[in-house]
C-alpha cells in the first residue's frame, strides 16, 4: 500500500479531514501566516475529490468543518469545557453537503463547464455557510474565512466592495482554483482564467474603489488597565483607571475623547453619583469627555445591562447604548431551562444579561459622531455598517478579553476593527480593559502607539474621521449573498432539470 492510500484509507481518513479542515486557521493573526489562505482550503479539497461516494465526501466535509471551529474557537475550551467540542460538531455539520457538493464537481478530470459551476457554486455554498453560523445563537461570525486577509491593503480595498462576504468568495474561489490546477483535464484552464478575474478585481478595487471624504480630524485617548483581579477588582479598576486618565490632563495638545473598555465601571450611575461625579471630574480636567462601559443593574429598569455612557464635564449626558448582542454563554445560556447545568462546569453567565433595542450614534463633540459597539459586537459587519449608515464618523469598540488573555483571542478580535473600518471607510477604536487597544484609520491601516496583553497605561492617536461619500459595502450592503443564493439556486435548477430529462429519456 502506498503512502497516499495509507493515509487516507479506513478510519485514518476522518482524521486526516479534520486536521486539513484545521489548516485555514493558520491564516489568522496568531501565529500570523494570513499569507497561507489562498492555499489553506486546498488539502481538503483534494482529499474530498478522492472519495469514494458522496456519503463519504459529507463525512470528510463534517469532519474538515468541526476541525474548523474546534481550532478556530479552541481558547474557549477553558470556559466552555465539554460544550466546545460538542458546539464544533454541530457547526461542522454545515459542511456536510459542501462536502457532497465538492466532490461532485472536483472528482475525476472536470471539463470546462464542470470547472466553471466549481469556481461558482463551492464559494456561494461557503457563503451559506459563513451565514448560517453568523447568527448570534450560534456563536456569530467570528473567524470567518475573510478576515484572515485583514493585514493585505488589496484585500481590504475588496472589503470595501463587498464587506467579508465578498473576502469568503474569491478565497475559496482561489482555493479551488488551484485544486484544479493540481486535478486533470479541461478544467484548468478556466482555473487560470478565474485566477487573473481575481488578481484583476483586486487591483481595480485597490486602485478606483469610493470611499469616504477625508473630515476632520480627532484625538482620542485609550486607557488600559490590565488585569485586575480579587473581589475589590471593579473598585480597584476604577482607581487605576481614573488615575491613567488624570495623566492625560497634563498633556499639552488638548484630546477631543477618552475611551475605557467594557465593564470598566461596575456599579450603575444612578444609584452610584459619586462614580458619576468622579468621571465628571476628570472630562473637566482633560477637557474631554469620556466613553465608559457600565456593567451592572439599573436602577431604572429590571436586570443587568452592559452600556456605554457617555460622561461631559456636568456628568453623564443621556446618551447611552445598550448592548445588544450577547456572546452566548458567556452573557446569557441558550435555553436556560435544559443548559443552565453549564454554570457547575465551566465559567458560563450566572444571570442573563438584558439586551438593548438599537444602536446609538452619540454626538461627543462638535462634529465628531462616534458609533459604540460592546466587544462581540465588532465580529458583526452588518452593525457597523449601520452606524456609518446613520452618521457616525468614528466607530468605538469597548472589550475585555481577560479570560483569553494568554490564547490568541485578543489579538484575532482587535483584527476585526481593521476589518470594519475597511469595510466602511470610517476610523475603528479599539479599546480593552486587557487584551489590545488599538486605533485604525478608515483604510484599515494602524494609526498611533499599540497597547498590547502584557501593557497597561495610556495611547493617545491622532486619527482623520470620515467625512461625506460612503464605501460600496455601506451603499450596497452584503450583496455577495443574494449572489451566492442565486448560483446555487441556478446550479440547483439545472440538477433538477438534467434529472427530470434523464428519467423521460
Amino acid at each position: 500500500m502506498t503512502a497516499g492510500r495509507w493515509a487516507i484509507s479506513a478510519w485514518r481518513r476522518p482524521v486526516v479531514a479534520t486536521a486539513a479542515g484545521a489548516l485555514p486557521v493558520l491564516s489568522f493573526p496568531e501565529p500570523n501566516w494570513w499569507w497561507s489562505a489562498p492555499v489553506a482550503l486546498v488539502p481538503w479539497l483534494l482529499l474530498i475529490r478522492t472519495a469514494p461516494t458522496g456519503r463519504r465526501a459529507a463525512l470528510d466535509g463534517w469532519c474538515g468543518g468541526f476541525g474548523l471551529m474546534f481550532a478556530a474557537h479552541h481558547w474557549l475550551v477553558p470556559s466552555l469545557h465539554v460544550f466546545t467540542p460538542v458546539l464544533a460538531a454541530l457547526l461542522g455539520a454545515l459542511w456536510v453537503p459542501w462536502g457532497a457538493l465538492a466532490l461532485r464537481l472536483l472528482t475525476g478530470a472536470p471539463s470546462a463547464r464542470r470547472a466553471a459551476w466549481a469556481l461558482l457554486a463551492l464559494p456561494s455554498g461557503w457563503l451559506m455557510i459563513e451565514l448560517v453560523r453568523s447568527w448570534q445563537g450560534l456563536g456569530g461570525p467570528w473567524a470567518m474565512f475573510g478576515a484572515s486577509q485583514w493585514q493585505t491593503a488589496p484585500a481590504r480595498a475588496l472589503a470595501s466592495v463587498g464587506g467579508v462576504w465578498l473576502l469568503s468568495f474569491l478565497l475559496v474561489c482561489v482555493n479551488t482554483a488551484v485544486t484544479l490546477l493540481l486535478a486533470v483535464g479541461p478544467g484548468r484552464r478556466v482555473a487560470v482564467a478565474a485566477l487573473a478575474v481575481v488578481t484583476v478585481a483586486a487591483a481595480g478595487s485597490w486602485a478606483w474603489a469610493p470611499r469616504p471624504a477625508p473630515g476632520g480630524t480627532a484625538r482620542i485617548a485609550l486607557v488600559q488597565p490590565g488585569v485586575v483581579t480579587g473581589a475589590d477588582g471593579p473598585e480597584r479598576r476604577f482607581a487605576l483607571q481614573e488615575r491613567f486618565t488624570r495623566g492625560l490632563a497634563s498633556r499639552e495638545q488638548e484630546l477631543d475623547l477618552v475611551v475605557w473598555g467594557e465593564s470598566s465601571v461596575g456599579a450603575d450611575l444612578v444609584t452610584r453619583p459619586d462614580l458619576a461625579r468622579r468621571l465628571a471630574a476628570l472630562s473637566r480636567d482633560t477637557g474631554a469627555p469620556l466613553l465608559v462601559n457600565v456593567d451592572a443593574r439599573r436602577a431604572d429598569r429590571p436586570g443587568i445591562f452592559k452600556s456605554s455612557v457617555l460622561v461631559g464635564p456636568q456628568g453623564p449626558s443621556g446618551d447611552r447604548y445598550d448592548k445588544t448582542r450577547l456572546v452566548p454563554f458567556g452573557e446569557y445560556v441558550p435555553l436556560r431551562s435544559l443548559l443552565g447545568w453549564a454554570t457547575s462546569v465551566g465559567r458560563a453567565a450566572d444571570e442573563d444579561r438584558r439586551r438593548g433595542s438599537a444602536p446609538v450614534v452619540m454626538d461627543a463633540a462638535p462634529g465628531l459622531r462616534l458609533g459604540p459597539l460592546i466587544c462581540f459586537e465588532s465580529a458583526f459587519p452588518d452593525m457597523s455598517r449601520r452606524l456609518t449608515a446613520e452618521g457616525a464618523g468614528l466607530l468605538v469598540v469597548q472589550s475585555s478579553t481577560s479570560t483569553f488573555q494568554r490564547s490568541w483571542a485578543p489579538e484575532q478580535h482587535a483584527s476585526l476593527a481593521a476589518l470594519r473600518a475597511a469595510e466602511t471607510g470610517v476610523p475603528v477604536a479599539h479599546a480593552t480593559l486587557t487584551g489590545v487597544s488599538v486605533v485604525y484609520d478608515g483604510s484599515g491601516h494602524p494609526v498611533g502607539p499599540r497597547l498590547g496583553t502584557s501593557e497597561r497605561g495610556v495611547s493617545v492617536h491622532t486619527v482623520r474621521l470620515a467625512g461625506p461619500g460612503a464605501t460600496l459595502y455601506t451603499s450596497w450592503g452584503s450583496w455577495p449573498l443574494p449572489c451566492a443564493a442565486g448560483v446555487l439556486l441556478v446550479l440547483a435548477g439545472t440538477a433538477a432539470r438534467a434529472r427530470l430529462r434523464a428519467r423521460h429519456g
